[in-house]
């Protein structure tokens, strides 16, 4: 089964992914069963009124959180939230996939504070984050896909809308997206976007349940047959779009995984191969998944040499920034491209040649758990080749019958 999280309009808080979960099936009293036993662990917090119910947002009807609760204290210490939320965890019995992710999550904003005020993390304090709200958020939805089983599915964020403009709050008035919520998307695989207002839409509460929940960001959705879709209703309402976020949940229909790459094309004109070999091997080296160089005629019958560079969105400016520098090129084109992938493992294969012993990397494709194809990385055969003196094509021979006995593939 497959999970689609879609925030490209609304953005994501946590008690909109929490929502929506509900929205989807998940098992109301459990959920809030569950999200009352946080009282014990976070003093000072008491809940007078919690429930969901139906809304309709722009012409959607969308489950909402009521969250009504007594705070003595208006600034805590981030522990004290992650304290609550790994005793409560432990109490409810939650699965060890559910505890780590609510672990990882109230971390990931432990991180993010820690981060932007260079400050220890037992130091940090919260103060928007600092109440109840965000135990409830991250133990419901912990509750709730543990109810849905959903934490055995492939699940896929499309790109996350975070508003624009400026915000306010505790720190003074700064840009939006806020330092947090830059933070806990950095170094993830999550693509963000503008969206479509001049607010929050994304708050750091639900960018860490996405990035500590989703397997990958993708600007398409899956091959599928949809089965069930929940909506989530967040508190505020916009003109122009509902302030929903929708989660689909289906059956893939494609034996292929999927994911969205950037293609990088440029022109080199009167460029030395030098250069350009050189420019192949620092893409790689930086991220680059591969590079293409394709000769063709380009203006004037002047000959020029295409420049073709796949790659995850997350490394796009670091490759054009390179490709700029090493070229001169005077400018580069970028597209996004949603690509399907056989699914394949990185093995090391013990093998023997001549008496001497050798472990070469092989990339396999297994079908039904039989192996159908293998490719040795070729610096492996190198290296064998160099070791035994033999061509790179005879070593390539004697190295592939090898990882074909040892692998048992006829």
């Amino acid at each position: 089964m497959v999970l689609v999280i879609d925030a490209q309009i609304a953005g994501i808080s946590g008690d909109m992914l929490l929502s929506s979960l509900i929205d989807i099936g998940a098992n109301k009293s459990r959920v809030i069963n569950g999200i009352y036993l946080t009282e014990e662990y976070l003093k000072g917090s008491k809940i007078t009124k919690m429930d969901f119910e139906k809304v309709n947002k722009y012409g959607t009807a969308a489950t909402h959180l009521i969250l009504e609760a007594n705070e003595t204290h208006h600034e805590r210490k981030g522990i004290e939230i992650q304290e609550c939320i790994l005793s409560t965890s432990d109490k409810i019995g939650l699965s060890e996939k559910a505890k780590v992710f609510a672990k990882e999550s109230i971390r990931s904003l432990l991180h993010a504070e820690s981060n932007i005020h260079g400050e220890p993390l037992e130091s940090v304090h919260f103060h928007e984050a600092s109440s109840i709200d965000t135990a409830v958020d991250i133990i419901g939805s912990a509750i709730a896909l543990d109810d849905l089983k959903l934490f055995s599915d492939e699940i896929i964020s499309t790109p996350i809308a975070v508003g624009g403009g400026t915000l306010t709050f505790s720190h003074g008035t700064v840009s939006n997206p806020a330092s947090a919520i830059l933070e806990i998307f950095r170094g993830s695989n999550m693509i963000i976007c503008g969206g479509q207002a001049k607010q929050e839409l994304t708050t750091p509460t639900g960018a860490s349940l996405l990035v500590n929940l989703a397997d990958r960001s993708s600007e398409f959705y899956p091959t599928m047959k949809v089965k069930s879709i929940g909506y989530g209703a967040g508190s505020k309402n916009f003109d122009g779009f509902p302030n929903i976020l929708k989660i689909v949940r289906g059956e893939s229909t494609n034996e292929f995984q999927s994911d969205t790459v950037q293609v990088l094309e440029t022109n080199l004109d009167d460029i030395s191969g030098e250069v350009i070999g050189y420019t192949i091997d620092n893409l790689i080296a930086n991220g680059a998944k591969d590079v293409t160089v394709t000769t063709g005629i380009t203006k004037k019958g002047r000959p020029t040499n295409l420049v073709s560079i796949i790659c995850d969105p997350s490394v796009t400016d670091r490759l054009i920034s390179m490709l700029i520098s090493e070229t001169g090129t005077l400018g580069v084109r970028v597209r996004s491209s949603n690509r399907y992938i056989v699914p394949r493992v990185i093995i090391s294969v013990p093998i023997s040649i001549q008496e001497k012993n050798f472990t070469v990397r092989c990339k396999i494709v297994k079908h039904d758990e039989i192996v159908k194809h293998f490719k040795v990385e070729s610096d492996d055969v190198k290296d064998i080749a160099k070791s035994l003196s033999l061509s790179f094509r005879e070593a390539s021979e004697r190295v592939s019958e090898e990882v074909r006995r040892r692998l048992n593939i006829k």
